[in-house]
C-alpha cells in the first residue's frame, strides 16, 4: 500500500539540488509524480507530489533533513484523501499592470468572497522596455462554483482594475 505526500523545501540556488531531492526520494522507496520548482530571490523552492510504501513518511523526512547541512529546509506532509468536486468550472485570470502593494489582495479576496478556489497562481514583476516602469503580471487559474455569478465577478475585477490602473482578463 502508497501513501502520498507532499515535499517542500527552500535553500540556496545551485546545481544538483534536484538530483539530491530526487535521489533521497528514490532511496526511499518513492515514486516522484509532480512538482512545481523555481528560483525566486536567489533561492531555489518547490513542491514536489510524491507516493510511498506507506508509514514510510517519517523517514523520507528525515532522510531529506539531512539535507539542511547544505542549507536546505525540507517538510513533508502526507496529503489527505480527495474531495470530491461540487459543481463548477475552471476559469482563468491574467492581470497586467504598473506593480503596487496590495494587487494581490484585492484580486484574491474578491475571489474569496464568492468562494472561488484558487488552483494555481504564476506573478512575477519586469521592467516595461520603454519606461523601465515596473509592471506586474500574472496568471490565475481558480475553480468557480456553478452557482457563482459571473457578471457580479466580472464587475468587482473591473472595480478593481480601474481603481489599480490594471488590465484584468477573465476566461
Amino acid at each position: 500500500m502508497e501513501t502520498s505526500y507532499i515535499v517542500t523545501f527552500i535553500g540556496d540556488d545551485r546545481p544538483g539540488l534536484v538530483e539530491q531531492l530526487s535521489s533521497v526520494i528514490e532511496s526511499n522507496g518513492g515514486n516522484w509524480h509532480e512538482s512545481r520548482l523555481s528560483q525566486l530571490g536567489g533561492k531555489f523552492a518547490g513542491l514536489i507530489l510524491v507516493s510511498l510504501p506507506t508509514d514510510t513518511g517519517l523517514a523520507l523526512e528525515a532522510d531529506l533533513g539531512a539535507l539542511a547541512a547544505s542549507g536546505l529546509s525540507v517538510r513533508v506532509t502526507a496529503t489527505g484523501a480527495r474531495k470530491v468536486p461540487l459543481p463548477g468550472r475552471d476559469i482563468t485570470l491574467t492581470v497586467l499592470g504598473p506593480d503596487r502593494p496590495g494587487i494581490v489582495r484585492e484580486i484574491s479576496r474578491a475571489l474569496a468572497q464568492r468562494q472561488i478556489n484558487v488552483l494555481e497562481m504564476d506573478s512575477e514583476v519586469n521592467s516595461a522596455p520603454m519606461s523601465a516602469e515596473m509592471i506586474f503580471s500574472a496568471r490565475i487559474d481558480a475553480w468557480i462554483p456553478e452557482t457563482t455569478d459571473l457578471d457580479d465577478l466580472a464587475a468587482t475585477l473591473d472595480e478593481i482594475a480601474d481603481h489599480m490602473t490594471l488590465e484584468i482578463d477573465l476566461e
